[in-house]
């Protein structure tokens, strides 16, 4: 039966939106590459979580007042936000030293990794053809950061340290949206993550230096800030089955805006195994979906 007309067209905008989510996460990877040639990661941290924390707050002081910081749990909120800054601290540590497009290309395997997490913590049934993506996407990662590849092998590691810490903050995310306001989990995360940083970097902070500088510390927090809210309305438009494959157009942005700002393709072998990364992860979202969406035998 086909999709009634306002559907399809909202499923559209849900996919469009989830697509320029990735490119402006794309852009704040490259620009916080970028801009670490001259500062420190920590520097850098501290700024893209003020910038959430501030933005998000003042969208939501004049609507919400008070009730803005209102959470069912703020011990989740406060692990989910340290998860968060966690998972930003060993990013930024890698993409000093590891081009944008295969960083991004690891960091997509966290949905194969939720996977593990499904079966093994939530109990979730997995298919024989989920576990064979899951193997198969950590063949495209070992090609990506492969011994004598373009990738340094223990930066490499780390990025795959990254994959795990952020499949454990989309695990809690998930348990906790049964319960929280989005808004309010990102308001949280961006105060926790703010405060972390600040502890960080207070003696590490060094003043930047002329305008640019500050405008491209404050892009970073900018363009993070946006794709990640962008993402979250994208999903509220359409189901995770319609959106997730469109995830993956974060490779393709990368490897673009890499090339553009630093001159960089990765090589063959390294094409290969993002592509088997991307490949697995649509198959397993896929299947997934597929298997949540058959009819219950009881």
């Amino acid at each position: 039966m086909p999709r009634p007309k306002g559907q399809a067209e909202t499923w559209r905008g849900g996919v469009i939106l989830a697509m320029a989510a990735m490119a402006f996460l794309s852009f704040s990877d490259a620009t916080s590459k970028w801009v670490m040639v001259t500062v420190t990661p920590l520097m850098v941290l501290w700024f893209r979580y003020a910038v959430q924390a501030l933005g998000t707050a003042l969208v939501l002081a004049p609507r919400r007042g008070r009730s803005m910081w209102r959470t069912h749990s703020w011990r989740w909120q406060l692990l989910r936000g340290l998860l968060m800054v966690s998972c930003s601290g060993l990013a930024f540590y890698c993409l000093q030293r590891m081009p944008v497009a295969e960083f991004t290309a690891t960091v997509m395997l966290t949905p194969l990794v939720l996977t593990a997490l499904a079966r093994f913590v939530m109990k979730e049934q997995v298919s024989l053809l989920r576990w064979l993506m899951v193997l198969g996407g950590l063949v495209g990662a070992l090609l990506v950061i492969r011994p004598g590849g373009q990738v340094d092998g223990t930066v490499g590691w780390m990025a795959l340290t990254v994959v795990v810490t952020y499949a454990v903050f989309q695990a809690v995310t998930s348990h906790m949206t049964r319960t929280e306001d989005p808004a309010v989990m990102q308001l949280y995360t961006g105060w926790v993550g703010w405060a972390v940083s600040s502890v960080l970097v207070f003696n590490a902070w060094v003043t930047p230096q002329g305008w640019a500088q500050w405008a491209l510390l404050l892009l970073v927090g900018l363009a993070a800030t946006v794709g990640q809210y962008l993402l979250i309305v994208a999903f509220s438009k359409a189901p995770a089955s319609v959106v997730s494959p469109f995830l993956y157009t974060g490779v393709a942005f990368s490897t673009l805006i890499g090339w553009w700002m630093f001159d960089h393709l990765p090589d063959a072998l390294a094409f290969m195994g993002m592509g088997l990364v991307v490949l697995c992860g649509i198959v397993a979202g896929r299947n997934r979906e597929a298997t949540l969406s058959k009819p219950s035998a009881n």
